[in-house]
């Protein structure tokens, strides 16, 4: 699900450095009527929307790499070859993404085909 920081409505207001308490004084036009609500801060929607987008960026990569695996059915005789050639395009997928992998080296853990260094 893609969000919009643009589509937040953001409210200017003041806030005390003491206790936390929040004005935002608007016009009245006297039919006002006082209703509980929450706020964030900005900063902090901010941030929230920047990890999102590069979750978002980071789902994008594994769903396409998981869409080129379902959908690709190598000959009785070249299963091994594409499955090295997806390992290899995985790889490059892991390494391309902005935040290392689980294991902290951004690459899948050694095998037969790929001894590490």
């Amino acid at each position: 699900m893609h969000l919009n920081l643009d589509a937040a409505r953001v409210i200017d207001a003041w806030q005390c450095i003491g206790c936390g308490r929040v004005e935002a004084p608007q016009p009245c036009i006297g039919v006002c009527e006082d209703r509980k609500v929450r706020f964030a801060h900005a900063a902090d929607l901010e941030a929230a929307f920047a990890r999102l987008a590069e979750v978002e960026a980071r789902l994008a990569v594994l769903e396409s790499l998981v869409l080129r695996l379902v959908r690709t059915n190598p000959r009785s005789d070249a299963w091994e070859h594409s499955f090295l050639a997806l390992q290899d395009e995985a790889r490059g997928a892991l390494a391309a993404l902005p935040v290392k992998c689980a294991s902290g080296r951004g690459d899948a853990a050694p095998d037969a085909h790929h001894p590490e260094p």
